[in-house]
């Protein structure tokens, strides 16, 4: 156990430093994470205030992203969506790693009939395509930005929890575990105290990437019309505006389309980059 924390601060760290794409990916989260926050100080206008006046005006120092088919600001718009889409993101993986993390702890330490179950239990849920699955459950439920994180995430831990399973099974043959049965040392105690702790590192990856496919997942969902509603704001729903009058208001369709191109591309790139890191297979 103690050659993983120092594997973590002597090698993960500096490892993961010298990985510009990967710091870079995390700089881009973290300013997203603060505009998220100080969106009611930045935001120049109320997203939801109507302007009849300033119907579809082009980006300009007024309005630096333009206005919509309602005269309503679209910088302030992206600015409140980046709220939502990181509120789905963080809570809808939060709840597939919990989920995976317990399922492949218990299957992992457990095995035999208990691994059995659990492991086709995942196999079924993985032979349906995730995001019709998802499409299918949110087609009947009221649309809401809380069904949308729960569906999100009881619908994506099926790869966490066969991520945990595999290092599960590796380190519960390891001699610390064997020594800590001797002493009697309990199985939930074996489990989180120190079984956990050592196969978070790919729990670390898969749940950086997770947000990345939560947000597009988000962004999908309401430019088809049954995600978040309006007048709430979310990138996707801005496309979704902005579909109808591409032709001439190109700007409804590009700001929020970028936002999700470099909030993804953000989290791939911190998540390859955290990944790289923790390998020690990958020579840098």
């Amino acid at each position: 156990m103690e050659f993983k924390h120092s594997y973590l601060y002597s090698i993960f760290w500096p490892r993961l430093r010298r990985n510009r794409l990967a710091l870079f990916g995390g700089g881009v989260v973290l300013a997203l994470f603060v505009v998220s926050l100080l969106a009611p100080l930045i935001s120049p206008y109320d997203p939801s205030a109507i302007n009849a006046w300033k119907v579809l005006s082009s980006p300009s120092w007024q309005h630096w992203f333009g206005t919509d088919e309602l005269g309503r600001d679209v910088f302030s718009r992206v600015l409140y969506g980046s709220r939502v889409s990181l509120k789905v993101g963080f809570v809808a993986v939060g709840i597939a790693v919990s989920i995976g993390t317990v399922v492949g702890l218990a299957s992992g330490y457990y095995s035999g009939l208990v691994d059995a179950t659990l492991m086709r239990l995942v196999d079924i849920m993985l032979c349906f395509p995730a995001f019709f699955l998802i499409l299918a459950i949110i087609t009947f439920l009221e649309p809401s930005i809380w069904y949308i994180m729960m569906v999100i995430g009881l619908t994506g831990w099926m790869g966490v929890a066969r991520l945990v399973r595999a290092e599960t099974l590796s380190i519960r043959e390891m001699d610390y575990i064997l020594a800590a049965r001797c002493i009697g040392c309990s199985n939930s105690r074996i489990i989180f105290r120190h079984i956990l702790p050592n196969a978070i590192s790919p729990v670390l990856v898969a749940a950086t990437l997770g947000v990345a496919g939560a947000i597009l997942t988000e962004s999908a969902l309401s430019f088809l019309g049954i995600g978040v509603q309006p007048p709430t704001p979310s990138w996707g729903n801005i496309l979704t505006s902005g579909k109808d009058y591409i032709e001439f208001a190109w700007w409804l369709s590009l700001f929020p389309g970028l936002a999700i191109l470099v909030t993804v591309l953000a989290y791939n790139l911190l998540g390859e980059g955290i990944r790289d890191a923790l390998d020690p297979r990958v020579k840098q």
